[in-house]
């Protein structure tokens, strides 16, 4: 499996483009505004269709090229139910995002579950709910890679936010230890936002939720 980080839109969000050696029926996780510029080249040079896209969690950031991804590919959307507001209406989210931001609806085909196993890239991928900066955060967790995607509940160093609405420290904190640090140390993690860390540099240096 090959990871391409595609940060993009307003606030530099990442995505994450999962290709497999060979081509084949890709993964997008999470798709910010303009990601399917740098989306489509790399379909094209690995000669890979996507097949998915994978939501973290519906907060703007994270969606706004949602529809144009799922209009030029036809995308399985994965997501949580609890973030159903924001991805229908996301016209809501205008009040933390600025006005005049262009936010289209996005059409979720599954609901994921906790502790679903979703099949991607010939390998079963664990689904975790994850709530706590936002209601229907997910992670998505491939045990064979040692390789966790965890949207913007943990990052190097720091923590999702949750004075938005919805959000919770509580729920977040309790996510993190039970999900997340409950995973082997050497488990890559791979956020929303910077660069990547793992569950053990953070189990003994995040300053917000350590081990």
């Amino acid at each position: 499996m090959r990871v391409h980080v595609l940060p993009s839109g307003l606030i530099h969000t990442n995505a994450y483009l999962l290709t497999p050696a060979g081509g084949g029926q890709a993964v997008l996780i999470d798709a910010p505004g303009e990601v399917w510029g740098k989306v489509a080249p790399i379909l094209e040079r690995e000669r890979s269709s996507l097949g998915s896209l994978w939501l973290t969690h519906g907060h703007w950031d994270h969606t706004q090229g949602a529809a144009e991804v799922v209009r030029r590919t036809g995308a399985r959307v994965v997501a949580h139910r609890d973030d159903r507001v924001l991805l229908e209406t996301p016209g809501i989210m205008l009040e933390i995002a600025g006005p005049g931001l262009e936010l289209e609806p996005v059409r979720v085909d599954l609901w994921a579950e906790d502790g679903q196993a979703l099949e991607a890239l010939g390998q079963k991928v664990r689904v975790g709910h994850v709530p706590g900066h936002c209601p229907g955060s997910l992670m998505f967790y491939f045990a064979d890679e040692a390789s966790l995607f965890s949207g913007d509940v943990l990052f190097r160093g720091a923590v999702g936010r949750t004075d938005l609405p919805g959000g919770s420290f509580e729920d977040l904190e309790r996510s993190i230890r039970t999900k997340i640090y409950s995973l082997p140390d050497e488990t890559r993690v791979f956020p929303g936002h910077g660069g990547p860390t793992t569950v053990g540099e953070e189990k003994a240096d995040n300053p917000y939720v350590n081990g």
